[in-house]
């Protein structure tokens, strides 16, 4: 990747408005504070950087293209596996952006979170740009190149959905221990609770 280049990656729930209108904000509360508990665990393991919590979303910024991506995955996969969780959605895009008073600025960051609002629950979409800065990517399976027009960018953004090639990238007792451990059992009320 270029110096000065970043790779921002937007997540989030499928549903989450209509989670909340039919079950509650106590329920959806639950729900989104899972979503940032599990995206906080997993950023720290890609050296993935919290930008923001957008209500049902979170938005994580990677040096790497490569951990942008598998980490987009890997969030996707784990909170697939919890029972009455909501499908959550990605966006991955790589280029420059500009840091202006904590907050990050730029083209780059509007492709990525247009990308997230073009996925489909339980979907990854990685921009060409991404995966081409990406130096090894062994255990995402990339689908077809898509041309997206998506809303404001004035040309079409390329892009693949991305997938773990075979298996899980997280055993499953993993992500049982996870479930264990957050605080309160906050997933397994969070599954239990549908």
């Amino acid at each position: 990747m270029a110096a000065g280049e970043h790779t921002f990656l937007f997540a989030d729930l499928v549903g989450f408005t209509a989670l909340t209108d039919a079950e509650g904000d106590d329920r959806a509360a639950e729900v989104a504070l899972a979503l940032y508990e599990r995206a906080r665990q997993l950023a720290a393991l890609y050296g993935a950087e919290e930008l923001k919590t957008l209500g049902d979303g979170v938005v994580l910024r990677c040096e790497r293209a490569e951990d942008g991506i598998e980490l987009a995955v890997r969030m996707v996969e784990d909170l697939e596996a919890i029972p009455g969780f909501p499908p959550l959605r990605a966006g991955v895009h790589t280029g420059p952006a500009v840091q202006r008073e904590g907050e990050w600025y730029g083209r780059t960051v509007n492709v990525a979170a247009r990308l997230c609002s073009a996925a489909g629950g339980g979907e990854v979409l990685a921009s060409e740009q991404a995966i081409a800065c990406a130096r090894r990517l062994p255990r995402i399976e990339l689908g077809e190149r898509r041309l997206h027009w998506l809303r404001n960018v004035t040309e079409p953004i390329a892009a693949r959905a991305a997938s773990l090639r075979s298996g899980r990238i997280a055993p499953a007792r993993a992500l049982r221990r996870f479930a264990g451990a957050v605080t309160g059992a906050r997933l397994s009320a969070v599954g239990a609770s549908r």
